[in-house]
């Protein structure tokens, strides 16, 4: 198995690869990026062609030429002068942009290979040979640097192995992952729905796409007021000055909404996040050490400015409703919240089928430019303090530099889903910064004040993406407990819609979401229709069924399964949603 250091230089090496034949096959083509991804790679072209599906053969065909060649990938170091005169030459003007935005002092490389030449760190695998094997995939549109400000280019995604049978097991991965695809689901479910009238990255959610949200977010409040979370409401918006304080502005600005004024002339921004709002909850208070620790617990929709080009169904959106969590503990109290966070995330996770997850130290990393708040004795402080309560609670993890939030290091989940892919489910973080900059404080036994250490949480991260994971993991067909709809019941014909509509009522009386599909249309169409919905199960009543208080049961498992008395099946569903 290859390591993630050898794809990505495979991949890398492919999309080179790719970068020429496009530019030998269709004149007139300037090269933007062509970076590898997790999965893959792509290249961003400016091309007076409009590159489609039907050109993968050629291109394929040119880069297998290409391949076989068996061109060394040779690395040169290049004056700034030298480089922009040479893309300068060539027309590469998304080169040149890219060379005169480096600071003066950055090494500038190119990698060779048979006739191109390209502007790029690599690193790379020896020869064009070492590829193995690829696929190209498909073609979208992309704004250059991600901005809609910036002219739209022409991305060809694709993937390299280095054997056909991992490249084919990808594959057979992508098409898995097509069926399950939580945005074509969302559709054909009538979960949710995006309008441009309302505003990009901004989801609409129809009934049932409501009670799947409802139902996630209820049982999740339940479980932390099991553990001793205190749930909390603090609104959408906060005053501009409050960002100052706590460092959002300096370190968050790229992705907060632009600031509005108020009639009085006070500015204000749409909330990015919680800690600040719950942080000035905490300092409202006088509070003692005896008071410790005390968490706070929200559902609150935030709003972020993500570009429109990053904007992808469910997983990445604008309005984005948190299940965030701040604890306010001593430094003593680290190893045991976090204890406690951690077995809460772990019974949680299970409960929706994700239990394949590792644990990922994320530290900040050594850039300059304000992505950090800077003060190193703090950071070492809260580093420190996690690494101590993970290995406490027997936490195996590895560390990732630059992944930490701005103002603290944190713990990632990362899960994996049913068709292997890894994403981040739940975060906790340790904080020595923000609760002093929002001036939190706690009397302690020495009768001074002192400054807590807040421990940032969430279990699901955002009730959107997680809906959109949960969809994909379950393909749209829930447990018995998340399911919109548990049942639908199906009369035979009108006169036994009296007797479905007894049945309902006692289904929802006993907390069960039952619908009665009572359309003017033959049995076995509306059972269709209910299997095409993934509704769990489709209870036919008609006389017989009237006469013995019973309902025919078709499950989504298991098919028919004949006639069931109504109170047994009401035991049976009480039994299957513990």
């Amino acid at each position: 198995m290859s390591s993630p250091e050898e794809l990505h230089a495979l991949r890398h090496s492919a999309s080179h690869v790719m970068a020429q034949a496009v530019t030998e096959l269709f004149p007139g083509t300037t090269l933007a990026i062509g970076p590898s991804t997790d999965d893959g790679f792509y290249y961003d072209f400016d091309s007076p062609h409009t590159l489609t599906t039907e050109d993968f053969q050629a291109i394929t065909d040119r880069m297998n030429e290409i391949i076989r060649g068996d061109h060394a990938f040779q690395y040169r170091e290049v004056t700034r002068d030298e480089a922009l005169a040479h893309f300068r030459e060539k027309g590469e003007v998304y080169k040149v942009e890219i060379i005169e935005d480096l600071p003066e002092n950055e090494p500038i490389s190119y990698y060779e290979h048979d006739t191109f030449r390209d502007l790029c760190r690599g690193p790379h695998v020896p020869s064009t040979k070492g590829i193995g094997a690829f696929r190209l995939l498909s073609v979208a549109g992309a704004y250059w640097r991600g901005s809609e400000k910036n002219k739209m280019l022409q991305r060809i995604y694709g993937t390299a192995y280095p054997t056909e049978a991992e490249l084919e097991l990808h594959l057979v991965r992508l098409e898995e992952a097509k069926k399950r695809d939580h945005r074509r689901l969302g559709k054909e479910l009538g979960l949710f729905t995006f309008s441009e009238d309302i505003g990009s990255g901004i989801p609409l959610f129809y009934p049932k796409g409501e009670q799947l949200r409802r139902t996630m977010e209820t049982y999740v409040r339940d479980v932390q007021t099991r553990y001793g979370y205190q749930h909390v409401w603090t609104g959408h918006i906060a005053k501009e000055d409050l960002y100052r304080k706590s460092g959002h502005i300096d370190n968050y600005l790229d992705v907060m909404f632009p600031p509005m004024v108020d009639p009085d002339g006070a500015t204000y921004r749409l909330k990015p996040m919680n800690c600040p709002s719950h942080m000035t909850l905490f300092a409202s208070k006088l509070h003692s050490y005896r008071d410790l620790p005390l968490r706070y617990a929200e559902f609150a929709t935030l709003y972020r400015y993500e570009k429109t080009g990053e904007l992808t169904g469910l997983t990445r959106v604008r309005a984005l409703t948190q299940d965030d969590c701040h604890v306010f503990c001593t430094e003593e109290q680290v190893e045991s919240e976090f204890g406690r966070a951690l077995q809460l995330i772990s019974e949680v996770l299970s409960r929706y089928g994700f239990k394949d997850y590792r644990v990922r130290l994320s530290l900040r990393g050594k850039e300059p430019g304000g992505k950090y708040v800077a003060d190193d004795e703090k950071w070492n402080r809260a580093k420190d303090a996690l690494r101590r309560a993970l290995d406490a609670n027997g936490v195996a993890y590895y560390e990732a530099e630059g992944e930490a939030a701005f103002y603290g290091p944190k713990a990632d989940f990362q899960s994996t889903d049913v068709i292997g892919r890894e994403w981040t489910a739940s975060t906790i973080q340790v904080d020595f910064i923000l609760p002093e900059r929002l001036g939190c404080e706690y009397i302690g036994e020495d009768g001074k004040p002192h400054t807590p250490v807040v421990i940032h949480r969430a279990v699901t991260g955002t009730t959107e993406r997680f809906m959109g994971l949960i969809i994909e993991q379950y393909a749209g067909a829930f447990p018995l407990w998340l399911a919109p709809v548990q049942a639908v019941i199906i009369p035979i014909a009108d006169r036994h819609l009296e007797y479905a509509e007894q049945v309902r009522t006692r289904f929802f009386d006993a907390g069960f979401r039952v619908e009665i599909d009572g359309r003017n249309e033959k049995t076995g169409y509306k059972i269709r229709e209910a299997q095409l919905q993934k509704i769990p199960y489709m209870l036919v009543v008609g006389d017989r069924e009237a006469q013995a208080d019973a309902v025919s049961v078709r499950s989504r498992e298991n098919g028919d399964e004949g006639s069931v008395p109504v109170a047994a099946l009401l035991d049976r569903f009480a039994g299957e949603v513990r």
